[in-house]
């Protein structure tokens, strides 16, 4: 994407209408503004999309990456604490299943359709082996730390981490993402610079000025919070539209993880199909990083406060699916060359993984 030295007007109106919108919808107006609240959303996503590669194109890579990854996550993580502050202890799953979604979205969804679009358009595509291993790596054991062991654990029976654990564990996931953040940025930053970044004709264009860096910063964090008020607007609505066809209530959480996830998810297939899979894949599986090493310390702190019971355990089905995902993401990620195979691999498993979460 040519990124102008100035901003775009429309990418400084759409999360001002995406604001407007979500501020109207609190005055009740009837169903039919449902169709305002889709259109107020695309708009901050595809806004969340040009102002991340703005403020990316000016700190560079890998820190680029890392800035859409990080903001959508805060926002996300002060999503899931409203709701358990607000939803008691009905909500304690909340953050297990948003979670896992989001990790099942990013490994399998956008990873898939990022190395089927760049094959499609590039036959083979190459990216740094070191970086994605060790982020692929952080998160697997994360994950399987978090929403697998609590269900062989002893102290507390059943998907629970007593008090104690669940400290410890909240300590080791900021631990594991922190040393990823220090590798990635200082420590190994060349594992996750495109192997043809000193070629690369957008890295040596003209980076935007510190004023429309800054600008679009806050544009950024403007468009990104519109996404998620108005996804969590759109929730009810959803949840309706859901029940009407006798869907289970856990789609209503892969659809607004899918939302949320939706200006990234963009950002990374934009980078595919643009033969920057490095810088596609940093994104992808960064974002899955941040989404689990910040959300699940987040609850923590908010179930030890409240004494809430926070279930983090996954059931045996989930269990054997997050497993397959990082089975095969080893594999097909292990080489540094991906084809059109590998995409369509990742891509069934995350339609196996939504089948199985509306027909169980």
């Amino acid at each position: 994407m040519k990124i102008s030295p100035s901003l775009p007007l429309w990418s400084i109106a759409s999360p001002v209408i995406g604001w407007l919108v979500y501020a109207v919808n609190g005055l009740q107006p009837g169903g039919w503004f449902a169709i305002l609240l889709v259109i107020g959303l695309m708009a901050s996503v595809l806004a969340a999309v040009y102002h991340a590669e703005v403020v990316a194109h000016k700190v560079g890579e890998p820190f680029g990456t890392l800035v859409l990854a990080l903001a959508v996550t805060l926002i996300e993580v002060a999503l899931i604490v409203s709701l358990m502050l607000s939803g008691g202890e009905a909500t304690t799953g909340l953050a297990r299943d948003t979670v896992f979604a989001a990790i099942m979205i990013i490994l399998n969804g956008i990873v898939g359709i990022c190395l089927l679009v760049g094959a499609s358009h590039h036959r083979e595509q190459s990216f740094g082996q070191h970086g994605v291993s060790a982020s692929l790596a952080t998160l697997a054991a994360i994950a399987v730390l978090t929403l697998v062991l609590p269900n062989y654990t002893l102290t507390k029976i059943g998907p629970f981490y007593s008090p104690s654990q669940l400290a410890f564990i909240a300590v080791i996931s900021l631990v594991l993402y922190g040393t990823f953040v220090l590798v990635q940025t200082v420590r190994h930053r060349d594992y996750f610079l495109p192997a043809d970044a000193a070629s690369n004709e957008e890295a040596h264009a003209e980076p935007p000025s510190n004023k429309v860096a800054i600008t679009s910063a806050v544009l950024l964090l403007a468009c990104l919070g519109a996404v998620v008020l108005l996804a969590k607007a759109l929730a009810p609505t959803l949840e309706t539209a859901l029940d009407s066809l006798g869907a289970p209530k856990s789609v209503v959480g892969i659809v607004i993880a899918a939302i949320v996830l939706l200006p990234e998810g963009l950002a990374a297939v934009r980078a595919a199909r643009a033969n920057r899979l490095q810088t596609s894949l940093n994104l992808a599986i960064g974002s899955a990083l941040a989404s689990i090493g910040l959300t699940i310390p987040a609850v923590a702190v908010v179930s030890l406060a409240t004494g809430w019971t926070l279930s983090l355990g996954l059931d045996i089905k989930s269990t054997v699916l997050l497993l397959l995902s990082f089975i095969v993401a080893g594999f097909s990620l292990s080489t540094g060359r991906t084809t059109v195979m590998q995409g369509m691999v990742h891509l069934v498993i995350f339609a196996v993984y939504l089948f199985t979460t509306i027909v169980p």
